[in-house]
């Protein structure tokens, strides 16, 4: 995973750009070369985890692409007065710049179309995490920027089990460096920077299900068995709110237990089928007494009024302030 990600989030960029750099015979290819660099750079910003690499390169690159550009103008290397390209490699290049345009345009419109919320009703709850940085990693409307989504699949029978989770979200943490962990993919949960954190009822309901006794796995083991590993389930009236992959013995609310908004419910670790540190949260409408317990019909969520997606942040809340 390190090095896909290395080479799709560091190495393809820093070679776009330096192409992006050097001249161009026409002004027609240069047009091409830069656009379709532009857009691929968006679409990786936009369809990427930007998590294991600085939330803020993306950022960082199109200042990057805005440079190369003005270096151009700058330099006066731009040729006005040719407006196509010369020559077989010339050709060549202007063609891989009109992929580049249709490839990135394509995967960017797509993620920018899942920052719509699905059809059906969206539930607003408040912030659940007690203070720090926090970095979606899959969120949105759909399946490109949103992996839970594919589990709306009914063709696949185990998905049926999982439904529940069909518009979930997933938050890393966030450090001072803008990455989720001190290293690239340390084995200690501890070095996540979620890793402890403080998560609180988003809403006044009643705890439907809690579980503390899983264990916190060292990177990359998990529980595929007991996929939600420790967790607390809220009822909420109208909707379950979900909270998986916490802490061992962190939860502090027993099932039967009413709890009031804001009220701590315990801590994010790395248990279940979680592969590192994550909070996964969902909302569901309560599925059938006989049937899996995050079966329920799945229901998109705003947090604070805000329909979070992937490489969206969001800041925690001191509930201590808030709630004595």
């Amino acid at each position: 995973m390190i090095a896909m990600v290395s080479l799709l989030q560091i190495v393809l960029p820093l070679v776009l750009l330096v192409w992006v750099v050097l001249p161009s015979d026409s002004f027609g290819g240069f047009l091409l070369k830069t656009s379709g660099v532009g857009a691929l750079l968006l679409a990786l910003a936009l369809v990427a985890q930007w998590a294991v690499i600085p939330w803020w390169l993306p950022r960082f690159y199109g200042l990057l692409w805005v440079g190369a550009i003005a270096y151009h103008f700058m330099r006066r290397r731009l040729r006005y007065d040719k407006v196509l390209p010369s020559g077989r490699w010339r050709w060549t290049e202007a063609a891989v710049g009109a992929v580049l345009l249709a490839v990135g345009l394509w995967f960017a419109t797509a993620a920018i179309m899942g920052r719509t919320p699905p059809p059906s009703r969206t539930i607003d709850i408040a912030n659940p995490f007690g203070p720090g940085s926090y970095l979606v990693g899959s969120g949105g409307g759909r399946e490109i920027v949103n992996a839970h989504m594919r589990t709306l699949d009914t063709s696949v029978p185990r998905y049926r089990s999982w439904r529940g989770q069909s518009y979930a979200l997933d938050f890393f943490g966030v450090n001072a460096l803008g990455t989720r962990a001190r290293g690239l993919s340390p084995k200690d949960p501890a070095a996540y920077a979620i890793f402890g954190a403080a998560l609180h009822a988003p809403c006044a309901g009643m705890v439907v299900a809690a579980e503390s006794s899983r264990p916190d796995f060292q990177v990359p083991q998990q529980d595929t068995v007991n996929r939600l590993g420790n967790h607390v389930i809220l009822d909420c009236g109208d909707a379950q709110i979900v909270f998986a992959h916490m802490q061992q013995g962190s939860i502090v609310v027993d099932p039967g237990e009413r709890v009031a908004l804001g009220q701590r419910l315990g801590s994010v670790g790395n248990s279940g089928a979680s592969t590192e540190p994550h909070l996964h949260i969902h909302v569901q409408r309560a599925p059938a007494s006989d049937a899996p317990p995050i079966s329920g019909e799945p229901l998109p969520l705003r947090i604070d009024g805000e329909f979070l997606v992937r490489g969206d942040r969001l800041k925690g809340r001191d509930w201590k302030k808030e709630i004595p």
